[in-house]
């Protein structure tokens, strides 16, 4: 007997499926890079480094109509764990987003789980080796 445990996600919303070599594969397609990952899309992040996340640098997410802007913002900070820029759970707690600050490869399996629970939710991730 074996058993599916691939998690139900619903229709239109892509999971993230693998990370590393400096890329990520989220759903079917590869991105090279740092991505953003909302729950029917990703675009790509200019951020290779953790002291470049800044407020300004979460724009893309932290701008998104009230309506539909995710309210968790997990942010993969690269290959371990470091402590967040001072100000930033703060800001983005004024922007209606509670920050959630792992390590990348946390942050892609937490996406995943918040996705499937239908939860609202983005993941900042920088790309790791």
């Amino acid at each position: 007997m074996s058993f599916d445990i691939t998690p139900a996600v619903p229709r239109g919303h892509q999971l993230i499926r693998k990370y590393g070599a400096g890329r990520f594969t989220v759903g079917e397609d590869v991105h090279e890079g740092s991505v953003l990952v909302f729950a029917e899309r990703t675009e790509p992040w200019p951020v290779d480094d953790p002291g470049a996340i800044t407020p300004e640098s979460l724009v893309p997410v932290t701008e998104m109509e009230a309506a539909i802007r995710p309210q968790i913002l997990i942010v993969g900070c690269g290959a371990s764990f470091l402590v967040p820029p001072k100000g930033l759970r703060q800001s983005l707690k004024h922007d209606g987003a509670v920050l959630e600050w792992m390590d990348t490869g946390a942050a892609c399996r937490t996406f995943n789980v918040l996705l499937a629970e239908g939860r609202s939710a983005a993941a900042a991730l920088i790309a790791v080796d």
